[in-house]
């Protein structure tokens, strides 16, 4: 459980009104308890309900009060009563979910409102013509979701969650409401703004089944007041629906950034006769996303016609109580929060959409987001085409593809949207990022981050892991680092499960883990200049279940390395790239040369690491040792056990300074690293290439002129195996 779940109550769960960016007074919260029932898929409405579910909290998580799973042969049934206020009378009532995953059909009344299909993006019903003239009104929902076991968009929700992939969220998991509204009302609000035009168009869509109807549009910043006065829309539209697109001048407009994150408060009032029959709250930012080349020719991502580095986390937004839902829109706020503390100016939002106040506070706070569509098992990657007999579910996907970008249009934090990750589900990538691309002109397009790049969209992404680097240089799109990074550091007491946890490359302590992320953002800093990356970013928020990559533990209790060295060695990237230093070996790897080592695959005895340790008895091999076809390896001495032991004596030269030393490590899986008969490093998993370990001052001064020693452990479980290490040097300051 997060600290924010001892706030979840059924009379107090999310009660902030969920919508920011089109708000009216009068609203009736519906989250809270809820009857429910999990029967077979095809049965009639239960007539006997299992209990109780908090909405809007998953059936699978602990919030609920359920934490059942619900199988893609079963469906999931919802009802509870309400009132209608009395002053809401002669009004239209709306029902609106802001998500409901994955298949939804609404009843009031016994009444059949419709189905909506799709599990991120917003739907609503007209109830009105199903309300009795008074008393208790009822509400029932049924919900079907497939899972991981229909085509459909879910990101990385599994009925079987281990690795990367996470416990699935059912039914209802945003806020649901009501709200009234009149019959003449704006139905939809779309804001954009032109910063080099020093101004905002605004479109919208309205109800007005009759004439005479006057928009009015107020604009605050502080001293800064806009009124548009009223101007007749009547004419705008056709059959009852008006929709009118104009542009307001902003006097000298403060420009939106991630550090100052300056917002415009809007209202609009739909007037008939002259009289206010509706009136919506809004805001907007003043900002500009393109591309456009630095002093050298080289793209790069420019906010408000300025080049900036984007750098920020990969942000999957999973929470242990609630699971896709956060337990309080404080905890919503707090990611956010610390991200900006933690040094990043910008999240990858990752196969996931979130509640619109997420991206409220991102608005708010000032941090950039790069969007991702949920992913989905539509396409096959090897031909880039629809899987056979998947069309319909091509068409829901590129649905609801078009819903999250239309949804979202008007937060300012969003800067680049992402319609596939590494090739899961991915078809047709050209038309698709194009179609993304004119749905969203004033925004950047990644037609696919990591592994399956088409050449189309607005960056090349590459992902590496450990990383980091740099994608090929192109004329007409920008070089960015999709993924990298993944230092892994489970800590008990705050994993999800105290063992078997899983990570791209594992640490045990906070020290080591925090050395090895400053290493890696020291090896970023230089290639943010020449080289021409334009973002990048670093696996991850948080843990997440079985997978201990996160900066923060999943319970969000701990930021799990320094928080203050974190934030220096972030906010360093920003400032102009240095040189990027040249190595100077002290060992050489098997990649260089071949070395030979000393090894032992049968349990030496104690002191096996110290320098005085007798190990003639061991046998000689040539670096690296493992298991051919082990990716990245060099295989030079077979090794196949469970365990090997290693010992190299190596020379440092009279003038040897203790200064920037790392040690190049490929290990897979589980190893141990000494130096002079002292620990240095303890790593667990496995890597593809050789990582860069940065030793800390203690460490490095272990290493003297003359003879020392390097003796490794490494302990192996299953699949490919490889060790090897070696030690380098960086010259600052080389140019090279």
């Amino acid at each position: 459980m997060t600290r924010w779940a001892k706030d979840v109550k059924p009379g107090k769960a999310l009660p902030e009104y969920p919508r920011p960016q089109m708000e009216r007074k009068e609203w009736q919260n519906l989250n809270g308890l809820w009857s429910y029932a999990i029967v077979a898929k095809d049965a009639a409405q239960p007539a006997t309900w299992d209990g109780e579910i908090l909405v809007p909290f998953a059936v699978e998580s602990v919030l609920s009060g359920v934490m059942k799973p619900l199988s893609p042969d079963q469906r999931l049934w919802y009802r509870r009563s309400f009132e209608v206020p009395k002053k809401w009378r002669g009004r239209r009532v709306l029902l609106h979910f802001g998500a409901v995953d994955w298949e939804t059909t609404v009843w009031v009344n016994g009444k059949e409102l419709g189905t909506h299909r799709g599990g991120y993006d917003g739907f609503s019903f007209d109830l009105t013509d199903a309300l009795t003239p008074a008393g208790a009104q009822e509400i029932v929902v049924a919900v079907w979701d497939p899972t991981d076991r229909g085509p459909q968009a879910r990101g990385k929700q599994v009925l079987k969650p281990g690795g990367i992939m996470y416990t699935p969220t059912s039914g209802i998991w945003q806020t649901a409401w009501l709200e009234p509204v009149s019959v003449t009302r704006i139905d939809a609000l779309r804001l954009t703004p032109l910063v080099d035009d020093g101004s905002v168009e605004i479109s919208l869509r309205a109800v007005a089944p009759g004439s005479d109807t006057t928009l009015r549009v107020t604009i605050d910043k502080g001293a800064t007041r806009v009124e548009h006065g009223e101007m007749n829309i009547s004419a705008s539209g056709s059959g009852g629906v008006l929709q009118p697109k104009f542009r307001i001048k902003i006097p000298d407009a403060k420009l939106w950034t991630p550090t100052a994150p300056h917002l415009y408060d809007l209202k609009l009032e739909l007037l008939v006769g002259g009289k206010v029959v509706d009136e919506v709250k809004s805001y907007f930012g003043m900002r500009k996303i393109a591309l456009c080349p630095d002093a050298d020719g080289t793209l790069r991502l420019c906010l408000n016609n300025q080049p900036l580095f984007q750098f920020g986390p990969l942000d999957q937004g999973f929470w242990p109580d609630g699971l896709y839902t956060a337990p309080t829109d404080e905890a919503l706020r707090y990611d956010i929060e610390m991200t900006k503390k933690l040094g990043f100016n910008m999240a990858r939002k990752h196969v996931k959409v979130e509640p619109d106040r997420w991206y409220y506070w991102a608005d708010k706070l000032g941090l950039l987001v790069w969007q991702d569509m949920p992913s989905s098992r539509v396409g096959d990657t090897k031909t880039d085409q629809i899987r056979p007999g998947n069309e319909a579910a091509a068409k829901q996907f590129e649905a609801e593809l078009k819903a999250m970008v239309e949804s979202h249009w008007n937060h300012p934090s969003i800067v680049m949207w992402v319609p596939f990750n590494e090739g899961w589900g991915q078809y047709d990538t050209p038309r698709i990022a194009e179609m993304v691309k004119q749905l969203d002109p004033s925004r950047l397009v990644n037609d696919a981050s990591g592994w399956t790049d088409h050449g189309a969209g607005d960056v090349m992404d590459m992902h590496k892991y450990p990383g980091p680097g740099v994608p090929a240089i192109e004329a007409k799109r920008a070089a960015v680092l999709g993924e990298f990074g993944g230092l892994g550091l489970p800590v008990r007491g705050h994993s999800w499960q105290a063992e078997k946890n899983w990570g791209y490359r594992s640490f045990t302590n906070s020290a080591a883990l925090t050395a090895a992320y400053i290493g890696l953002v020291d090896k970023l800093h230089p290639l943010t200049g020449k080289p021409g990356l334009a973002a990048a970013v670093y696996t991850q928020t948080t843990d997440v279940e079985v997978e201990v990559n996160g900066l923060m533990t999943y319970d969000r209790a701990l930021v799990k390395a320094d928080e203050k060295k974190i934030s220096a060695a972030n906010r360093r990237v920003y400032l102009p790239a240095p040189p990027a230093p040249s190595l100077k070996t002290l060992v050489p790897t098997a990649q260089e040369q071949r070395t030979d080592w000393r090894y032992s695959t049968a349990a030496p005895g104690d002191g096996w690491f110290a320098p005085a340790f007798d190990a003639a008895a061991w046998a000689t091999g040539t670096a690296g040792f493992g298991m051919r076809g082990t990716p990245g390896a060099t295989v030079r001495t077979e090794w196949s056990t469970s365990d090997i032991w290693l010992r190299r004596n190596f020379e440092l030269l009279a003038n040897f300074k203790p200064e920037n030393v790392s040690l190049l490590l490929h290990h897979d899986e589980d190893a141990e690293v000494y130096l002079n008969g002292q620990l240095v490093a303890q790593v667990q998993g496995h890597v593809g290439d050789y990582v860069t370990l940065p030793l800390d001052e203690k460490a490095a001064g272990l290493l003297h002129p003359g003879t020392n020693l390097m003796a490794i452990h490494c302990h192996q479980t299953r699949g490919g195996q490889y060790i090897d290490a070696g030690l380098v040097q960086a010259v600052p300051g080389s140019g090279k």
